[in-house]
């Protein structure tokens, strides 16, 4: 088996649960709008070009987007499928590289907690490892993570 088709150890992962200060259905668009998730869907020190971004937002539908380092200007592309959306509390979907297939893929689910004028997210990435201080795949997603809450707060109503 290819790199992109090995099955995943789905056992391993991390969850990250954030109190955001917007409300749900703004913090839904934003992990789904192509002109939203173009804002902050990347970690401090890269930016996402909206050109970049693509969505399928339906079940089995694809997306995609390529993430550029400000200082090197390396682009990284990445991808995967929408496995289930329930508009606006729950999206899962695959998540790495964009060629991948379904099974060899890491999944993200987020669920959406609608506390009014505030969202509580859990991100829960299953299927590669991660913890705190790794500088790779949890620390990226802290930090991606948090460029949404800012995000959040500058598109929410006030």
């Amino acid at each position: 088996m290819t790199e992109n088709t090995k099955p995943i150890d789905m056992s391993q992962g991390f969850t990250i649960t954030r109190m955001l200060d917007a409300p749900r259905d703004l913090v839904w668009r934003a992990w789904t709008e192509p002109d939203e998730m173009a804002r902050w869907f990347h970690p401090r020190g890269a930016t996402t070009p909206r050109e970049e971004v693509h969505v399928d937002l339906r079940v089995g539908g694809r997306y995609g987007y390529v993430m550029v380092a400000d200082g090197t200007g390396e682009r990284v592309s990445t991808g995967g499928t929408y496995l289930e959306i329930d508009e606006p509390g729950r999206l899962v979907f695959t998540w790495g590289h964009p060629d991948a297939a379904a099974d060899a893929s890491p999944v993200i689910t987020l669920t959406f907690a609608d506390l009014g004028a505030k969202t509580e997210m859990t991100f829960r990435l299953q299927g590669a490892p991660g913890q705190a201080g790794d500088g790779f795949m949890h620390d990226g997603w802290t930090s991606a993570l948090d460029v949404l809450a800012e995000y959040a707060v500058d598109a929410a109503p006030a």
